[in-house]
Formats: C-alpha cells, sequence, structure tokens
C-alpha cells in the first residue's frame, strides 16, 4: 500500500503542468434594474480555432470557467426576453474579472411575438433542463407542485414526484437549498405565479460539489428561480373547515421573502389524513388528490395529525449562508389491516386480520451552514437531531392454511413504548490552491443514535392437529441500542492539464453498535415479570471498520466529459453475544470498487451519460442479532452473526433531448443493479429449523422461520422512456411514458435456492390544460402488468395488472364560483381472493370567491362521494407473494373557509450566492 502511494504521488508531480491557465468569471444582470439573471448560457468563443466552453450563470447570476488558456476569447450570452450580448476579452494567464456584465430588456422586440405565438417551453443547457413557467397556465391560486406536473417529464408515481424517471429527492429556491425532509410540502409552499423558470438536474454530493470530483451520489433536484417582483413580501393562507363524523381542519402556513431571506411557518390539526399544511392547499380538506387518488397511492388508516414546522433560510453578510428547519409531528393512527399471503413451493396460504393503534411525537431540527471564507476555502457544516417517542397496540388474529383446512390460529396482543435519539453532523471543508488547479478537501462526519423500548406481548397459538403444542405465553421485553458512527474522507486533485485532473482518496470509517434485548416471563405466584429467559435474550456488540484509497482519473472537454477511478478497501467486523450463548466473531473484507463515468454532449440540447458506481454494504444490527423475534408467533425471525457484507454494482445510461424550436422533450433512461453477497431470506417450514430454538417453542404448522443469509444473484434493471410535446390544436401538453424492468431476488426455502423473478411493464400518458387560468385539467393514465415466477418446481405464479386513470379538472364559472374534481379509477386483475378488484375514488367541491381581490373562498367539499375508496398494496418477496388491504377514510362532507395573503414588493435585489455546484463551472 505505501508503494501505491507513493508512487500515485510521483505520478502526480511527475505530469504536472504548469500552463499558463486562469479563471474567468464574472456577473449577469439586467441593465434596467441591475437585478441577477440567473440561469443566464454563457460561451467563451476562442478566435483562432472556433472552441467553445460553456456554462450556466447561478441565482446571483454568477459565473465562472477554470482553466481557461491564453488567447483572445469572445463571450456570447444569451437570456430569455434579454438581447444577446457580445463582447471580446484578452486571457493573458492571470485570472480575470469581467466585473458585471449587463443584458439589455429585448421585450420591446419580442413583444409581438409573445402576442402572437406561444411562450417556448424551456432548454435544455448541457445536464440541465430548463422550463419557462410562462409557458404553462395554471390556476390563479396553483402551487409549484401543479406547476411542474403540467412539465414534459415530470410525472407523479406512487405518491412521488419524479422527473427524467426518478424520484425528486431535493427542492432548491433560487439556488439555495429548502431544509426539510418532504419535498412535496417544499414545493406545495410555493406559489406557481412565484415562478419564473424551473431547472431540473442531478445534483451532486456536498462533497463532491466542493471538490470538484463527481462521487456518484446525485441528487435528482428542481430548483425554482422566483421573478424578480417576488422577491420581496410576503404569500400564505389559513384554513379552517368543519364536517360530517366530526371531521375537521385547521390550518395555516405564511412565507416570508425579503431577497436572501426567507421563513416559513406552517401550523395544522386535523382528523382527514392530512400530513402538513402549505400555501398549495385546496380549498376544502377533502380535496386530498395528491396524497390519495390522483395518480397517487391512497394512506392506509385514519390519521389525526397536530403539526407545526418553521423553516429558515438566510445571507448573514456576504460569505455565510445558512437555513434551518424545525418540526413538531404528533400522530395518532387507526388502522385496520386484512393481509393475504400465498407461498412458494407449497399449498400454505397465511391470512391475517390486525388492528393497530399508534401515536408518535417527534421533534426533528435541520441545520445548514456554509462560510464561504474567500475565493480558495470553504466550510460546510450540517448538524440534525431527532427526538421521538412511539406508543404502539396491535392485536393480531393469525391462521395458516393448507387448502381449506386450518392448520394453526395465533391471537397476539402486542402494546410498546419506544423513545429514540439521534443526532448527526457532516463537517465538509475545501480549499483550493489559487489558480493552479489543486484542491483540497477533507469531510468528517459523526452519527449517534439511543432507543430504548419496553414492549408487553401476549400470546395464545392453538394447534389444531395436536393440543398438546399449543403455546400461551405472558411475557415483557426490554430492549436498548446505543449506535455510535463517524467517517473521514480526505481529497486531494491536481490539474494535470488543461483539460484532466487526477484525484487521490483516502476514507475511514468505523460502526459501533451494542444492542442489549432481555426477555422476563410473567411469574403467576407474584403476577409480575421478573422470570429471566436467557433463551429469547441477547447481548450483542459489533464493530465495523473499513478503509479505503484510491485514484481517479477526469478528462473533460466542451463536448466530453470522463472520469475513471478505482478504491481498494479493507474492513474488519468483530462482533460478540453474551446471550444466549457467548459467542465472539471476527471478519476480514478486501474489495476493489471501481467506478467510471462517461458523458458525450452531441450539442446544447442533447447529451448521454454512462456512469458505473460500486459499493458495499454492511449488514444491520437486526440483520447480525442473533435472538428470537415472536412478535407474531406464526412468522418467526432471527438474526444472523454470520453475515458479510453485500457487493453492490450500479449502471446508469440516460439520454436527454430538448428541442427548444418545437418544445419537444424526449428522454431515455436504463438503470440497473447487481448485488453480490445480497442479504436474503433463508425460510424453513414443516417443522424444520437450522438452529436450536428456546424450550417451549417450535414451528406450527403452516408457520416459517426466517433468518437472513448471503446469496448471489440479485438483480434490478429497469428502463424508462418519456417524450413531451405541447398540443396546440388544444391548447395542452402532451406527456406519454413507458418503462420495463425485471427484478430477480434470491431467496432460501428449506435449504433450496428460490428466484423470485419479476419483470414489468409500464406505460401512461399525460394530458394537462394550458388554455388559460379559468380552466385548469389534467388526464392521466398509468398502466402495469407484471408477470411473477419462481424458480422452484412445484410453486404458483402470480401476474397481476393495475390500472390508474383520473382526472382533476378546476373551473373558474362566474363571479369567482369555483368547481372542482378530483376523481380516480384503480383497476386491479390478479390479486388474492378477499381484496377488492377496483375502486372509483371521487373527491368534489364547489366555492365562491369572497372579499376585495377575491382573497377569501367558502366552499363545500365532498370526500369520496361513491364511498368505494380502499387501499391495496402488493408486494412481491423471495418466497411469497403478498395483498395487504387497510383501512382508510371514506366519504364525509365539509364546509370550508379559506384566505390567501400575498403581498410583494417590485425590485427586490438579486440573491448573493450560487450553490449548485462547486468551483468547477459547468461546461454545456
Amino acid at each position: 500500500m505505501k508503494r501505491l502511494l507513493s508512487a500515485l504521488i510521483l505520478v502526480m508531480v511527475a505530469v504536472q503542468v504548469y500552463a499558463q491557465n486562469a479563471a474567468v468569471y464574472g456577473t449577469v444582470q439586467s441593465s434596467s434594474d441591475n437585478t441577477a439573471l440567473p440561469g443566464a448560457n454563457v460561451v467563451l468563443i476562442k478566435a483562432t480555432d472556433a472552441s467553445k466552453l460553456a456554462t450556466v450563470s447561478g441565482p446571483d447570476g454568477k459565473f465562472r470557467f477554470e482553466s481557461v488558456g491564453t488567447g483572445q476569447y469572445t463571450v456570447e450570452i444569451n437570456y430569455i426576453g434579454f438581447e444577446k450580448y457580445n463582447r471580446s476579452i484578452q486571457v493573458q494567464g492571470t485570472a480575470l474579472n469581467l466585473g458585471q456584465l449587463a443584458l439589455k430588456d429585448g421585450s420591446t422586440s419580442i413583444k409581438e411575438v409573445q402576442i402572437i405565438g406561444r411562450a417556448p417551453l424551456g432548454e435544455q443547457k448541457g445536464d440541465t433542463t430548463q422550463f419557462n413557467a410562462k409557458a404553462f397556465k395554471t390556476a390563479p391560486d396553483a402551487s409549484a407542485e401543479e406547476l411542474v406536473t403540467k412539465m414534459p417529464g415530470v410525472t407523479i408515481q406512487d405518491g412521488k414526484v419524479q422527473a427524467q424517471g426518478e424520484d425528486v429527492k431535493q427542492v432548491m429556491i433560487d439556488g439555495k437549498r429548502y431544509t426539510g425532509e418532504d419535498v412535496s410540502s417544499a414545493m406545495r409552499n410555493i406559489s406557481a405565479d412565484m415562478v419564473e423558470s424551473v431547472q431540473v438536474f442531478d445534483a451532486p454530493s456536498d462533497r463532491a460539489a466542493f471538490s470538484g470530483f463527481d462521487d456518484g451520489n446525485r441528487i435528482k433536484t428542481l430548483n425554482f428561480v422566483t421573478k424578480q417582483s417576488k422577491k420581496q413580501g410576503y404569500v400564505g393562507k389559513v384554513s379552517a373547515g368543519y364536517g360530517t363524523d366530526e371531521r375537521y381542519m385547521v390550518g395555516a402556513a405564511v412565507n416570508y421573502f425579503n431577497n436572501n431571506q426567507r421563513i416559513t411557518v406552517t401550523g395544522l390539526t386535523n382528523n382527514i389524513n392530512m400530513f402538513d399544511f402549505s400555501v398549495g392547499e385546496t380549498p376544502g380538506g377533502s380535496m386530498r388528490g395528491r396524497r390519495g387518488g390522483f395518480g397517487r397511492s391512497t394512506p392506509s388508516g385514519i390519521t389525526k395529525t397536530d403539526n407545526f414546522g418553521i423553516n429558515y433560510n438566510d445571507m448573514w453578510g456576504k460569505k455565510v449562508e445558512v437555513s434551518a428547519n424545525y418540526n413538531y409531528n404528533q400522530r395518532e393512527i387507526t388502522n385496520n389491516r386484512y393481509t393475504f399471503r400465498d407461498y412458494v413451493n407449497n399449498d400454505t396460504t397465511y391470512v391475517e386480520n390486525s388492528i393497530n393503534r399508534s401515536k408518535d411525537d417527534a421533534h426533528r431540527l435541520n441545520f445548514r451552514l456554509q462560510y464561504n471564507i474567500n475565493e480558495n476555502n470553504r466550510l460546510l457544516i450540517t448538524p440534525s437531531i431527532t427526538l421521538q417517542q412511539n406508543n404502539d397496540l396491535t392485536t393480531r388474529f393469525a391462521n395458516t392454511f393448507a387448502g381449506d383446512n386450518t392448520l394453526t390460529t395465533s391471537n397476539n396482543s402486542t402494546s410498546a413504548d419506544a423513545t429514540s435519539l439521534s443526532v448527526n453532523n457532516n463537517i465538509l471543508y475545501s480549499h483550493r490552491f489559487g489558480d493552479s488547479g489543486r484542491i483540497l478537501t477533507a469531510n468528517f462526519s459523526t452519527s449517534y443514535g439511543a432507543s430504548d423500548s419496553d414492549t408487553y406481548q401476549l400470546q395464545d397459538t392453538r394447534n389444531l392437529d395436536n393440543e398438546e403444542r399449543n403455546v400461551n405465553k405472558d411475557q415483557y421485553f426490554k430492549q436498548d441500542q446505543n449506535n455510535l458512527s463517524w467517517s473521514g474522507n480526505l481529497d486531494y486533485s491536481e490539474k494535470l492539464g488543461e483539460n484532466s485532473r487526477l484525484q487521490l482518496e483516502y476514507g475511514i470509517s468505523n460502526q459501533i453498535n451494542d444492542a442489549d434485548r432481555r426477555t422476563f416471563d410473567l411469574m403467576e405466584d407474584s403476577g409480575e415479570y421478573t422470570g429471566f429467559n436467557p433463551s429469547l435474550s441477547n447481548t450483542f456488540e459489533s464493530n465495523y471498520l473499513s478503509q479505503s484509497i484510491g485514484p481517479t482519473y477526469q478528462y473533460r472537454t466542451d463536448k466530453v466529459s470522463m472520469q475513471v477511478g478505482a478504491r481498494y478497501q479493507y474492513a474488519t467486523l468483530d462482533s460478540e453475544s453474551e446471550f444466549p450463548v457467548a459467542d465472539p466473531i471476527k471478519r476480514n473484507f478486501s474489495n476493489i470498487l471501481p467506478s467510471a463515468e462517461y458523458e458525450y454532449k452531441f450539442s446544447r440540447s442533447k447529451n448521454l451519460r454512462i456512469s458505473l458506481r460500486t459499493n458495499t454494504d454492511v449488514p444491520s444490527v437486526s440483520q447480525l442479532q442473533e435472538v428470537l423475534d415472536i412478535s407474531n408467533p406464526l412468522q418467526l425471525k432471527t438474526g444472523n452473526p454470520e453475515l458479510d457484507q453485500a457487493y453492490q454494482n450500479r449502471i446508469n445510461i440516460r439520454y436527454r433531448n430538448f428541442s427548444p424550436e418545437t418544445n419537444r422533450v424526449f428522454f431515455a433512461g436504463l438503470f440497473g443493479t447487481i448485488t453480490q453477497n445480497y442479504i436474503g431470506n433463508s425460510v424453513y417450514t414443516n417443522g424444520f429449523v437450522p438452529v436450536d430454538l428456546p424450550e417451549g417453542y417450535e414451528l406450527q404448522p403452516g408457520a416459517r422461520f426466517t433468518r437472513p443469509v448471503n446469496l448471489d444473484g440479485y438483480w434490478n434493471v429497469r428502463s424508462f422512456v418519456n417524450y413531451g410535446q405541447p398540443l396546440n390544436f388544444i391548447s395542452s401538453n402532451f406527456n406519454m411514458f413507458g418503462s420495463v424492468g425485471f427484478t430477480r431476488i434470491p431467496g432460501e426455502i428449506n435449504g433450496v435456492i428460490n428466484y423470485a423473478n419479476t419483470t414489468n411493464f409500464g406505460g401512461g400518458l399525460n394530458i394537462s390544460s394550458n388554455i388559460s387560468e379559468k380552466v385548469d385539467f389534467n388526464i392521466s393514465t398509468n398502466s402495469n402488468y407484471n408477470i411473477v415466477s419462481n424458480t422452484t418446481s412445484g410453486n404458483p405464479n402470480n401476474n397481476y395488472f393495475t390500472q390508474n386513470t383520473s382526472l382533476r379538472y378546476n373551473w373558474i364559472m362566474w363571479k369567482g364560483l369555483v368547481y372542482r374534481t378530483e376523481m380516480s379509477h384503480q383497476y386491479n386483475s390478479g390479486l388474492s381472493e378477499g381484496v377488492d378488484k377496483s375502486y372509483l375514488l371521487w373527491n368534489m367541491s364547489i366555492g365562491k370567491k369572497v372579499f376585495k381581490n377575491q382573497k377569501g373562498e367558502v366552499s363545500i367539499s365532498v370526500n369520496d362521494l361513491l364511498k368505494q375508496n380502499v387501499s391495496i398494496e402488493r408486494s412481491i418477496s423471495s418466497d411469497y407473494v403478498e395483498d395487504v388491504q387497510s383501512t382508510v377514510l371514506q366519504r364525509f362532507f365539509m364546509l370550508t373557509f379559506s384566505y390567501n395573503i400575498n403581498k410583494f414588493k417590485s425590485g427586490a435585489a438579486p440573491e448573493e450566492q450560487d450553490r449548485r455546484g462547486g468551483w468547477e463551472g459547468r461546461r454545456n
């Protein structure tokens, strides 16, 4: 290892190039009011060979090029609504600050075009797709979430907003991260009329942004660039409603904007399954289409929620950017579930009816501080803390069957109280050695978690063939768990020439876990839980230490971007248990973790990206802890302290094309994962188990014993294609998408390997109106056909088909009279008997705008007009297919009053800092 490190250092020193390269930077702004112009396309054209470097200005209008060679250049800037900017410059080997580059307003020259034609949807800028918000008409009180779902390539799948086939996991406003856990809530707290443009891109991790080297941890991100006239003021909404069946809702949300400073305060109390409140709430609390119905899965259970949250973003001076989020949430859930499980390789089935009552109290605080010390030094600190309490009461009635014959019945009641604390922090520092191209990045993370729980369980299991095997237990479980982990990374990168760099990375991490589970039986003589049961107790400690080192080479031009690297990883896993027997185990792991990425830009609007990443996953404490879990007597489980780490390979291929001339969008992607040493399940039936069960416990007829094991052969491959374009003849936008996927999950059944194979074919289309602000509709349909097979002989195949067709329609009819309706039809075929096959969810409201500027509204609404709403979920495992039907909120009527708050000051100042990328300017 020392020789390898020395060789790498010598290589970097030997190939160092002292070429006369320099940074070129500046700020793009409007000449009329000096406001920043974010998202402007900036191009450097070399006079001698017409070669180009391109980037995009940040939310503050700033742009930067690194490593610009000596010579004569032309700066060319394009921005929608402004005249093209051109300027000749001379680069002479030192940093060149171009200052403020003012663009003239082009509205006068394009005014006629704007009246006659259609506003352009947007454009593709390298890996960033930028949409023009003016091209998408929404209702006056629409949220940014409703705006983006009209845009090509943006869909709603399984209750989540997806862009280009991937879940959106981060929301930014003017380039600053919205600190919080729920991206949908962030989008609903921005009104659509505030948005100038929407950028869709894969944001690098903080570490990659600081170092300039991609670590593969990209986050699908939406950045909302707000209008200059909406940067000072406030917008909000308050609503209160009461309905039949004592349903109620009171909520408020207020957003305050003062250029760099943004404060959002929300509050909510309700019992109609609303989890948060935002500016984008639809008047009439029953219109919950975005959480259930309108292309989304229906939340299960009846939920009462009390919620308070505050989000804060600001610049402290010119160098410090801060954001913070605090949220308190109290949630009470009542849920009755029916479960039907069809097992592989035998004729047994499992049927369960359960009643669950739970209450959660949670405090969450996230903080982010970025200090731009100077041009060469940056510091980022991101702490977070979560405190949570949970009270849970579950009554379970379960049966196993062989055909029509009942084998075993179980009545099980569990009461649990748990408290958990989680504290995390990350410190990231980056130093750039002037204009030399050298960058040093250091990262240190810590995480601490502690939890304790008290569980009381009453079990009555009856064997219908042999009463002597009946089990009746009354027990108390005490479990304490502490987790401490830390990690550090040191990255050093060196410029090798005008277009290439080399980075050397060293990383170290340590995970320490301590879990103590004690079981006590109820003693009849004293009536107390004092009978210690060592066979169901376990004290477990584990220590996982990992180190890695390796180089990464990067090559970039205006057309091609390439990156290849490899890390050598050495890890040790030490574990030791005290109960039920003392058993120390120590294992070592050695792995080579290669990575590669290639991107080719055919033009400004077309690009292809291919990436390959590898990583390892260490087993969790629950997977390692060998203690019998009898929470469900017919589904016994235990851990396996001999588990090895899993080795995962991921490949992603993406192609994007956005034609600004035709406003057509095309996206295609292929995403694949292959895992060796996959942590799957080894299942045993028919009374046999591979370990000794405690006295008084045995596998009942039809019951299962599950233990995690390492297995090879896990596959998950998915392709996604999306095409969108405007339909001018009906003033609407059309979006069509399709997907093909294959998943293979390995498992073991009675010692025989089984592969559960699922092939999925999906497709759908969406038409969203772009007619006017008074008429807004969205029609979508999405179908999925799943072919399910198992390799074990004699097993059942469970093919199934699902289709969801939705309609959302808003109509401002006459003098502030508003009609809203949402319809969602769910069709299911191939599910288990006893599970509803299809349903139609229909929500409706009619309201009247009141007060000056129609800021108020009184509405009457109905949720689930036809009283057909259900919640159905299907899951595929290596040894069974399971269908679950849960309690849902059904029909009720509600009278609601809502009031909109909206006041802005025009002429706001521009944003100060860009947080999208690192020091390496984007080349598009």
